[in-house]
């Protein structure tokens, strides 16, 4: 088969030239200064023009009208790289910040769609665990690298107010405004057992009888972020326990314990396939359990549980004798394997030999490779046992039966989809792999050419509205560094089934975990090598509020009526007030 020629993708060019052009245009409203600073004599003696007799003479020859304020030559702005516009109008910086961001906005869609398309070709494992994550969050560790590495301190310890307020902002917005969000359009109606139906949405905007479900592993992830917060809290114990001689020793413990967290972090996600594959297997060992246990309740052998709710010996010995076939009282492997085989479950691609070994693993304690009746009693009557206990709900045996046998289906059916979409190939490695390696190397190059002159556009922003550099990178910034995941979780949220929103979910999760140790490490790190001030603590305690609310609030429940989406958007407003009222009201800052 002939291969397909290469040839290079327009479109990544076209988005690379138009924002490319934006930048040159924006020339046209901002100007710069020269390198040295003319000295004021000098400015008087300029060449002017009179603007319609073509005769030029300096300031003084025209008189008082043409004369310069004096100290006006000083009051101009420094191009970032010596070449890029720069201005010190409100109207030309907004406009500044708006080009950057879009850049830092496509830089970021750069590298998240390359991380995906080589997930595709080289899998979950490394890929999946150690560069996603870091990819995903490199924007904004740009940034925030940037904030505080060019210029003299003072600078730095000015700008390093727009790396905190992105570091913020960023994880506020996902636990907030994009976790609201994706309840609000991800929900579904709930059943009985407070558990949300896939695709069935008739019950408008109750707050309480729709929402999203997701399952027991996303609410192990919301865990894992609110662990991730303690660097946070071990940067602030000198200010706690009013020690200052101490921030700088607190500063360098919070940043090493950031950099163990990240390690943990990614080997935990390379680990994860290793770890998905064993969470499949012990959801087939569960679906053959309860499909035993609802085969003894649908052959009406009788109860499996006494009006004592123990279970019933003499319904379990009845399909002990049912089950051996040749009455020598023990159940072989053939025996066993012909029973499972009798339950008849297609809906899953079931390896009847590994079934049999593993109920034979659990229930010969004997290890003679037969199941005498005694184990087969105490083996099924483990199983009752688990199944009751399971199952939150009040009601007769055979409901709660029934609901731990479609509960066992249906967490098989979510990881199985999961695994197959992780196993599925594709027509041409080699053109997906150039593709996934050109995208990340031009997200990776935007985000570092243009992160500076943004960090500059955001500093003169607040100059010249004399707003707090904070609030502006807090609000802004994690438009452009998150809005492209922002779009992709409420798209796949929509989708309305609860495998997608506990995939969506996950990746919020996720998020804001990179932010809480990677990003939070390369903050400290500037802060430990340039020496800066540690005066963040209003700005800290709003990332503890938020983080630990939404981590105990998610880690505890798995499902979500729509009444839960109004928390987050709430904590939102809450976090700018906070940090408003404790640097500016209780002089916290």
């Amino acid at each position: 088969m002939a291969r397909k020629p290469v040839t290079f993708p327009l479109p990544l060019l076209l988005a690379f030239i138009v924002p490319s052009l934006l930048v040159l245009i924006a020339g046209r409203c901002a100007d710069g200064r020269p390198i040295s600073p003319l000295a004021e004599e000098e400015a008087f003696d300029l060449p002017i023009s009179d603007g319609f007799s073509g005769r030029t003479g300096t300031a003084y020859e025209y008189g008082p009208f043409l004369v310069l304020p004096r100290g006006s030559a000083t009051e101009s702005c420094e191009p970032t790289y010596g070449f890029l516009p720069c201005t010190t109008t409100v109207v030309g910086n907004l406009f500044l910040v708006l080009v950057y961001g879009f850049l830092m906005f496509k830089a970021a869609t750069y590298l998240s769609s390359g991380s995906e398309l080589l997930l595709q070709i080289l899998g979950p494992g490394i890929v999946g665990g150690l560069f996603l994550p870091i990819l995903g969050a490199l924007p904004d560790a740009m940034l925030i690298l940037v904030s505080g590495l060019s210029g003299s301190k003072e600078t730095a310890q000015s700008q390093v107010l727009i790396g905190m307020g992105l570091l913020a902002g960023s994880t506020v917005m996902l636990l907030t405004l994009l976790w609201g969000s994706c309840v609000v359009v991800g929900k579904c109606d709930l059943s009985d057992s407070s558990t949300s139906v896939d695709l069935q949405d008739t019950r408008g905007f109750s707050l309480f009888a729709s929402g999203i479900s997701t399952d027991v592993q996303t609410s192990y992830a919301a865990r894992i972020m609110a662990i991730s917060v303690v660097p946070f809290i071990i940067v602030q114990l000198p200010r706690i326990f009013k020690f200052p001689s101490g921030q700088r020793l607190a500063v360098l413990v919070a940043l090493i314990v950031a950099i163990a967290l990240l390690l943990s972090y990614c080997l935990y996600q390379v680990l994860q396939p290793w770890i998905q594959r064993r969470r499949l297997e012990f959801a087939k060992h569960r679906l053959v359990m309860s499909g035993i246990l609802k085969h003894v309740h649908t052959q009406s052998l009788g109860h499996l549980m006494d009006d004592n709710g123990k279970p019933n010996l003499h319904v379990i010995k009845k399909l002990f004798h049912k089950v051996d076939l040749d009455k020598n009282q023990s159940i072989s492997r053939s025996e066993l394997r012909a029973l499972i085989i009798g339950l008849k479950m297609g809906e899953i691609d079931l390896d009847k030999d590994g079934a049999v070994d593993k109920v034979m693993n659990e229930f010969d304690t004997s290890h003679d490779d037969n199941i005498q009746e005694e184990e087969f009693i105490e083996g099924i009557s483990k199983w009752i046992n688990e199944a009751y206990r399971s199952v939150a709900f009040s009601g007769s045996y055979s409901q709660k039966l029934h609901h731990f046998h479609m509960k066992a289906r249906n967490e098989h059916n979510m990881l199985h989809d999961q695994s197959d979409e992780a196993a599925d190939g594709t027509e041409s490695p080699a053109w997906i792999c150039f593709k996934a390696i050109l995208l990340l190397v031009l997200g990776t190059f935007i985000a570092a050419v243009f992160a500076d002159p943004l960090v500059d556009a955001v500093d003169n922003f607040s100059s010249a509205t004399k707003i707090p550099s904070f609030f502006i990178s807090f609000i802004a910034m994690p438009l452009a560094t998150n809005s492209s995941e922002a779009v992709s979780a409420i798209i796949f949220a929509s989708r309305k089934k609860q495998r997608t929103a506990s995939l969506t979910f996950s990746e919020i999760y996720g998020g804001a975990t990179m932010n809480n140790v990677l990003c939070l490490a390369v903050f400290l790190s500037l802060v430990y090598v340039r020496h800066l001030t540690w005066d963040f603590s209003a700005e800290v305690l709003v990332i503890l509020v938020v983080c630990i609310v939404m981590g105990i609030f998610t880690s505890l429940r798995t499902t979500f009526p729509l009444w839960t989406c109004f928390v987050a958007f709430l904590l939102y407003p809450l976090s700018l007030v906070l940090v408003y009222v404790l640097d500016f009201v209780f002089g916290w800052s």
